[in-house]
């Protein structure tokens, strides 16, 4: 069976050295590695979710067109997280680059190693935010809510603060 076209969103996030340097490279690879990017938010900055003592993420969402699979979509987004250096130790630890896979066309999945929509994005803001940015109107699979709609219902508290570049 042929894997249509859709189109799929990332959240790209470090904090942990040069983020915008690690965000940078990650989209590189990104390009290179599984489709061109076509949209992009500006970078937003704020503080680690669950941690507030870390130093904060920077944090962009990006969008591509591809027919690849989503397993195919986050094989190859863990492995740039690797060639980069991400080292998974405890869960919400800090991290020179995280690469979330969000939303994937209209698929619904949820494997253990895959959920799609992304389990919490309705939770967060430092991933609503930016997603609604490049796509405010785009529905959530299974809540059936734009992006946008799930921001104004979504109460998380942390400060997300846009950045002035991209």
């Amino acid at each position: 069976m042929q894997n249509k076209k859709r189109t799929a969103f990332f959240l790209l996030g470090s904090n942990m050295g040069d983020r915008k340097a690690w965000i940078g490279k990650a989209i590189q690879l990104m390009e290179e590695r599984i489709a061109k990017i076509k949209k992009k938010s500006a970078l937003y900055e704020t503080a680690a979710w669950g941690d507030t003592s870390q130093k904060k993420f920077l944090n962009i969402a990006v969008s591509i067109e591809s027919s690849k699979p989503p397993h195919k979509l986050l094989q190859l987004s863990l492995e740039i997280e690797e060639e980069l250096g991400r080292i998974r130790t405890v869960k919400n630890a800090a991290r020179r680059i995280d690469i979330d896979l969000l939303l994937c066309g209209d698929e619904q999945i949820e494997e253990t190693d895959l959920q799609i929509p992304h389990p919490r994005l309705h939770l967060r803001n430092f991933a609503l935010i930016p997603l609604m940015e490049i796509a405010g109107e785009v529905q959530h699979p299974t809540l059936h809510k734009s992006i946008e709609e799930l921001f104004f219902e979504c109460e998380d508290r942390l400060e997300v603060i846009k950045l002035n570049e991209k």
